[in-house]
């Protein structure tokens, strides 16, 4: 056996790449947790299940975390079998579940063994990216993909489950309505997301009280209209978006969010009107890429560990293109690779990091151009409309 073909074989090993998706995890925690303010996210996180108890604010900002929680009310209760743990472990558990929840939702993607461990691949150095930050971006990165498959699967009571329970965490996890044209038994399929969004509403409320967590969904909505002001600024670690390259390249912090949202729903809603091509389970696919990518960099909330969404739709919209692979396609690929992924790493020397691409959001700038490619394909290109995708 050739070296090439041992590391091919190697590579695609499923109990190998399992391997890889817990070792990742083991390597943050250890290095985060050993860095003093490195997991302070994840002490954010623990720290929303004691306040609950003490019916304090989930969205004030405490001195001591350095920063505030902006995830929903049910949030607390997703986090309180973590809290219960000693810190080291918990944080350790935290990100395995990250990762290995991740991991679960590539797998269950309707495309050959070979492409989805591609999508492993690709996508590892975002998800190490992520687990660094210690934040639940690769969760919500799986429910939104789950809700895809789901949906592909007919299982419209699950899927309309994880599109609300991504909801009442992160708000992003509302986005899985983009399936929404997918969906066989739309009524029904209504009628579970209405029942499932009561449930997560009133689900923290035996534990903490009605009137308490009535008074954290309003501050909910506050702390998240603050946060939009706050982020649209030429000087935050966030607006790593569409919006975020104009207001900073320009120079003017005042470029509003709103013609450029307008503009994206209207490019991201022009492949609806290909009703034939929904037969197609690539179509179906690059909708899901593409669902993943707009949800990021139309997000003035977009940060460096946001990117696990983005990418995942990027290598998901890579593994589904046809042999010869066309040279543009290459080309942006390489691209997101060098500036996307590679962005926040040792790659680049601090000075570039911090005064170019982290200073202009150049790291959304390969996705903006993937997403607007993939919506030129979606629009004009006929796919194949075989019932299983190669």
């Amino acid at each position: 056996m050739s070296l090439t073909s041992g590391l091919t074989k190697l590579f695609n090993n499923r109990l190998f790449i399992f391997s890889f998706f817990i070792l990742l995890p083991a390597i943050t925690t250890y290095r985060q947790y050993h860095t003093g303010a490195s997991h302070n996210n994840y002490l954010i996180f623990i720290y929303t299940y004691f306040h609950a108890n003490e019916h304090l604010s989930l969205f004030a900002r405490y001195p001591e975390y350095l920063d505030m929680n902006h995830y929903g009310p049910l949030f607390s209760l997703i986090i309180a079998p973590f809290a219960q743990l000693p810190e080291f472990i918990g944080m350790f558990f935290w990100e395995l579940a990250n990762s290995l929840f991740l991991y679960y939702a590539i797998r269950s993607l309707p495309m050959k063994d070979t492409k989805v461990n591609a999508v492993y691949w690709i996508i590892a150095h975002e998800l190490l990216t992520a687990l660094f930050a210690c934040q639940i971006n690769p969760s919500i990165t799986a429910i939104i993909v789950l809700s895809y498959t789901l949906i592909d699967k007919k299982q419209n009571f699950w899927a309309a489950c994880l599109i609300m329970l991504g909801t009442f965490i992160k708000l992003y996890g509302i986005v899985g309505l983009a399936f929404f044209f997918f969906v066989e038994g739309k009524p029904k399929f209504i009628a579970y997301c209405i029942f499932w969004a009561l449930l997560f509403l009133v689900l923290p409320m035996p534990f903490y009280g009605q009137e308490y967590i009535l008074s954290q969904y309003k501050e909910w909505y506050l702390s998240l209209s603050a946060k939009q002001l706050e982020n649209a600024t030429l000087v935050s670690w966030q607006d790593i978006s569409i919006m975020g390259i104009f207001r900073r390249v320009s120079g003017n912090a005042n470029i509003p969010n709103l013609p450029f949202l307008i503009t994206g729903v209207i490019l991201f809603c022009l492949p609806y009107l290909r009703i034939k091509q929904y037969k197609s389970p690539d179509f179906r696919l690059m909708y899901l890429a593409s669902t993943l990518i707009f949800t990021v960099i139309f997000s003035n909330s977009s940060e460096s560990p946001t990117y696990i969404l983005a990418f995942t739709g990027v290598a998901i919209w890579f593994v589904l293109q046809k042999k010869p692979v066309q040279p543009i396609v290459i080309a942006l690929f390489v691209f997101a690779i060098l500036l996307t992924t590679l962005a926040p790493s040792d790659f680049y020397p601090r000075y570039i990091r911090e005064h170019y691409i982290m200073r202009y959001s150049l790291k959304a700038l390969p996705c903006v151009l993937i997403w607007l490619f993939i919506t030129y394909q979606m629009v004009f290109k006929q796919f194949d409309l075989k019932t299983t995708s190669a």
